[in-house]
């Protein structure tokens, strides 16, 4: 598997009533960096049909779709209007005039109490193939219940969008149920050659299969070409100009159409910071080096707090005993599956996305050693957002095209096989599994379309949020992203998980004000975890 994800990337946020799950956003590197819970619903069309697509340059065609929040978490926020449309752009901005598009789907949040209207405020969560459309109804429940304080929802529309290939916008969908269960379930680190040798042949035929099924159409979905759909989709709801709340791989789409639209630019929030500067071996290596300093973090939470954690005092060393016998003698699920150790690595990174996941590994790993794996599989099972039924969503179908058509210096097989055994050593739970992680690309069929990795000359300042216990987009990524773009500003939170706003106080304060006033945090700011 390729990219370690937020929800989905993270939405630490969570409906106190149960009715919300966390959208996470994965980071768009080489595990699934997006955030367990809260899976990807279809929004169906408007009674009455769907409405046109507007094209660039012209107004979106607004419909009511309350059905969509109805499905995703049983009701809309209350004092909340939720209107769809769609924007037709093109499938290849290179070629602008060809004719052919692709529909990217919207929803627009409008609060009752709205007054002084700003603008509109486009949202990402990450990924990538985090769907936008999902995370912006998550974040109409209100700071309360974990979504956008009052404060933002009364000056801005909510704007959420599904990016080219994601869910609701012409989805990518090559990657069948049981293959996806075969990549999960897949050792993480494949010691003896033909053990490796068997998840080399999965992960060719999981991409022979996709070009077999798009062929050279699987570069339209680069980073590139979705930034250049966001300003379409400023166009389409009327602003001059862009403010954006990125997350996690969000933060990577939000600096590339800064690099290309830095004059249409009001205020750009980029959270959970992913460095463009770092090729896609750099990248996958960060990765490693974050998730073994949170698991590391949990450990020393575990030690503090026995009567939380049942895996104390040695919880890394039950995590590896949990995971080697995984691998030698799985426990059978309630479903049928075998608790393999891919499917436990799985439930430990989706563990580490929120500090509150804790908690839950630890108890997970316990019951495992008892002969239960349902706390296993729900972990798991929230983090690749598995259905019931055994099927998926095209989350990873969208996160391998997106990443692979970005890849740069990707290396092969052999170059995989020698990092696997070097960077087992440096990071000795996740330094294996991230780089395996990278074999889907090293097949991956078409050209690659990487993104820009400069200055965003002309655009305004930029605030570029990082959390010191991130395991998907590591801290040391904030500052880099910040130096990058030239006018990056810098705001930190002394936290655990994935992404930062809106976590405390002292994080939303800032936020708010940037995004309402312009006020820049002042320079070196950092936001204590409680």
């Amino acid at each position: 598997m390729r990219r370690l994800r937020q929800p989905t990337g993270t939405r630490r946020s969570r409906l106190a009533t149960g009715l919300l799950a966390a959208i996470v956003a994965t980071a768009g590197c080489t595990v699934p960096a997006f955030a367990p819970d809260g899976g990807s619903v279809a929004a169906p069309a408007p009674s009455g049909g769907a409405p046109a697509p507007a094209v660039p340059g012209t107004r979106a065609d607004w419909q009511p779709c309350p059905q969509v929040p109805r499905q995703l978490v049983g009701q809309g926020a209350p004092g909340m209007s939720y209107d769809c449309a769609s924007v037709a752009v093109p499938r290849d901005w290179t070629d602008a005039q060809a004719g052919d598009t692709f529909d990217v789907a919207m929803i627009r949040i409008r609060a009752q109490s709205q007054t002084d209207r700003i603008g509109s405020l486009l949202v990402n969560p990450g990924g990538p193939g985090g769907s936008g459309i999902d995370l912006a109804v998550y974040l109409s429940f209100g700071q309360r219940l974990g979504g956008l304080p009052s404060e933002i929802t009364d000056r801005f529309d909510i704007i959420g969008f599904d990016p080219r290939g994601v869910s609701r916008s012409d989805p990518v969908k090559c990657i069948g149920g049981d293959d996806q269960d075969a990549l999960f379930a897949a050792p993480p680190d494949p010691v003896e050659q033909a053990e490796f040798d068997q998840v080399v042949a999965l992960n060719k035929r999981v991409a022979q299969g996709c070009a077999d099924k798009y062929g050279d159409e699987l570069s339209l979905f680069s980073t590139e070409q979705a930034a250049r759909d966001m300003d379409a989709i400023r166009s389409a709801v009327g602003d001059a100009k862009t403010t954006y709340l990125g997350y996690s791989y969000g933060t990577l789409l939000g600096a590339t159409y800064a690099q290309l639209f830095p004059e249409h630019i009001r205020a750009l929030v980029l959270d959970g910071a992913i460095d463009p500067k770092q090729d896609f071996v750099a990248g996958s290596e960060s990765q490693a080096k974050g998730f073994e300093r949170a698991f590391t973090n949990f450990t020393k939470w575990c030690s503090g707090h026995a009567g939380q954690c049942p895996i104390a005092p040695d919880a890394r060393g039950a995590v590896t005993d949990a995971l080697a016998k995984a691998k030698a003698s799985p426990v059978r699920g309630r479903d049928g599956r075998d608790a393999t150790s891919g499917w436990v690595f799985v439930a430990l990174i989706s563990s580490l996305y929120t500090e509150s996941g804790w908690q839950k590994l630890a108890r997970a790993v316990d019951d495992l050693q008892a002969g239960d794996a349902d706390g296993i599989f729900e972990l798991a099972d929230q983090y690749a957002e598995r259905r019931p039924d055994g099927s998926y969503p095209n989350l990873f179908d969208a996160n391998f095209a997106v990443n692979c058509a970005d890849a740069v210096n990707v290396p092969g097989v052999a170059e995989i096989r020698r990092l696997q055994g070097e960077w087992r050593t440096k990071y000795p739970l996740f330094g294996a599994a991230l780089a395996t992680g990278m074999l889907p690309c090293a097949f991956w069929p078409g050209r690659h379309d990487p993104y820009p990795t400069g200055a965003a000359v002309g655009a305004p300042p930029i605030v570029v949020v990082g959390t010191t216990g991130d395991p998907a987009t590591p801290y040391e990524n904030t500052a880099e992203l910040a130096r990058m773009l030239g006018d990056g500003h810098v705001l930190t939170w002394e936290g655990e998980g994935h992404t930062a706003y809106p976590s405390t106080t002292c994080i939303v304060d800032a936020v708010d004000a940037y995004l309402i006033d312009l006020t820049v945090p002042r320079e070196g700011l950092r936001c204590p975890a409680r």
